[in-house]
C-alpha cells in the first residue's frame, strides 16, 4: 500500500490476485488504475484550476488550466499539485507547443509533409516508400511537441499521459489538461537568450534525489 498509493481494500485484493507478488500485485493495480482512468475519459470536466510557474528570474512563465468534473477534486491538493507540476513541465520543455498529436493544424500537418517529401535524400524512391518513411519522420516530429507523450520531469519511467491517468484513477474523476501559454521575457525582441528551460531542468533534478 505504501509503495503503490492505493487504498487498503485495493491493495489487500491485488496481493490476493497475485499471491503475494509484490511486483505482480504493483503491475495489476497499474492496469486496474489505467482502466479505471479510460472509463472516466468521456465524463465532462469542466470546473478545476489555473495553475502557473514562474522561473526564480522572473524572466519565464507559464499558466494552464487543469479541469476536473468537480470544484470537490479542483480543491485537492494532490489535484492543485498536478496542475502545478504540469506547469513546470510545460516550462521545462520549450518544443511542447500542444497538449496532444490530434491538436496539430492540419495545415501544419500538409505543410510539414510538404517539406519532407521534396528532400533529397528520398529522392529517387518510389512513392510508397516516401509516404512511409515520411510518415514516420512526422509521427516522430510532432510527438516530440505534444505535451501528453512527454516524460514526466518527477519521474522520466512514466509519461505525462501514465501521470495523469494515475491521478484520475485516484481521485476517482475525469481530468483534462485543456491549454497552457508559455511567456518568455523579451520574445521576439532583438535580444540575447538565456536558456530558461535549462534553469527550470536543474531546479526539477532535486526531486530525482
Amino acid at each position: 500500500r505504501g509503495r503503490s498509493g492505493a487504498g487498503i481494500l485495493d491493495a489487500k485484493k491485488a496481493l490476493a490476485e497475485c499471491d503475494c507478488d509484490m511486483d505482480k500485485a504493483m503491475e495489476w493495480l497499474k492496469k486496474k488504475g489505467m482502466a479505471k482512468a479510460d472509463k472516466k475519459a468521456g465524463n465532462l470536466s469542466v470546473e478545476g484550476v489555473i495553475a502557473s510557474y514562474v522561473h526564480f528570474n522572473s524572466k519565464l512563465g507559464v499558466l494552464v488550466e487543469v479541469n476536473s468534473e468537480t470544484d470537490f477534486v479542483a480543491l485537492n491538493e494532490i489535484f492543485k499539485e498536478f496542475a502545478a507540476d504540469v506547469a513546470m513541465q510545460v516550462a521545462a520543455q520549450p518544443d511542447v507547443k500542444f497538449i496532444s498529436v490530434d491538436e496539430v493544424p492540419a495545415d501544419l500537418k500538409e505543410k510539414e509533409k510538404a517539406l519532407e517529401m521534396a528532400k533529397e535524400d528520398l529522392a529517387g524512391k518510389p512513392d510508397n516508400i516516401k509516404d512511409k518513411i515520411v510518415e514516420g519522420r512526422l509521427k516522430k516530429k510532432f510527438e516530440e511537441t505534444a505535451l501528453l507523450g512527454q516524460k514526466w520531469l518527477k519521474d522520466e519511467d512514466k509519461t505525462v499521459q501514465e501521470v495523469l491517468k494515475e491521478k484520475i484513477a485516484k481521485l476517482g474523476e475525469n481530468i483534462v489538461i485543456r491549454r497552457f501559454t508559455r511567456l518568455t521575457l523579451g520574445e521576439g525582441l532583438d535580444k540575447k537568450d538565456d536558456d530558461f528551460a535549462a534553469g527550470v531542468e536543474k531546479e526539477l533534478a532535486k526531486y530525482r534525489q
